[in-house]
């Protein structure tokens, strides 16, 4: 699309009319107007002020300013390269904090780039396939040879997990694997805890999700930190036992620093 296209599309998208746009912006009604009827062209500066305007992604930004003609201003720094050594110590130190609950940081594509010690008791008896690089977790949560044999309320979770991926192959290929279910009432969400079959029993774990809100570079913006916090007494009991049987040898590791399964940007 051309600048008029992409920048029309995007206000619609954000629900904002061209006054709330303008205002936002420091510009007039007017003036947007023209930008979008393609009768007024406008600086680098004014296109950076929409983005932020709109609270566009780095990555939009980034397009719109390449559809008014414009080099891109945010950086896409490769995860594993030297000027992100402080990013990648924040998150092994955030991953190890959370033990002995499960934590992964995943990047915009929903692939693992880090995870902690924890997170085996999620990928236990899952296909090594699905275990190979580049791991999607999405496709992880929801494959027949993934952890869908073990989650009790899969229908309520694929759900769940659906609402966070666009229109697309990954939407289309997931949504072939669950069966089709209409929310019912008590649906709500983000606060849908996953029940987890394991050999200790039903394990129930909700989530959260934290991101870089102030990254100014693509790569650490798009970056995710997805945290599993028991959702009662019993899944908080068999967590912190794992982490006693691991303090002394007698279960898998905890409290090692992650392991980097990929740098993020490294194939695109």
């Amino acid at each position: 699309m051309d600048f008029p296209q992409t920048l029309r599309a995007a206000r619609r998208g954000r629900h904002l009319s061209q006054l709330d746009l303008a205002l936002r912006a420091g510009t007039t009604q007017r003036h947007l107007s023209f930008m979008e009827s393609g009768r007024s062209r406008p600086g680098r500066t004014m296109v950076v002020r929409l983005g932020e305007s709109m609270e566009l992604p780095l990555r939009e930004r980034n397009e719109l300013l390449t559809a008014a003609g414009y080099a891109p201003v945010y950086p896409r720094t490769p995860l594993d390269d030297p000027a992100l050594t402080h990013v990648r110590a924040a998150l092994g130190h955030i991953l190890t904090g959370h033990l002995p609950y499960p934590a992964v940081v995943v990047d915009a594509d929903h692939e693992l780039v880090l995870a902690n010690d924890a997170f085996g008791l999620l990928t236990e008896g899952v296909a090594e396939h699905l275990l190979r690089p580049p791991v999607n977790v999405l496709r992880l949560s929801l494959h027949p040879q993934g952890l869908a044999p073990r989650i009790v309320n899969l229908a309520q979770w694929a759900r769940h997990i659906l609402d966070r991926v666009p229109p697309g192959d990954l939407r289309e290929e997931l949504s072939g694997y669950v069966p089709h279910a209409e929310p019912g009432h008590d649906h709500v969400g983000f606060a849908v805890p996953v029940r987890l079959r394991s050999a200790h029993g039903e394990l129930r774990l909700t989530t959260t999700i934290t991101t870089f809100a102030t990254a100014l570079d693509v790569t650490v913006a798009e970056l995710k930190l997805e945290a599993f916090l028991p959702a009662d007494a019993a899944t908080a009991a068999v967590l912190a036992g794992g982490s006693r049987a691991a303090d002394h040898g007698d279960g898998p590791g905890t409290a090692r620093r992650p392991a980097v399964t990929r740098g993020t940007g490294s194939r695109r």
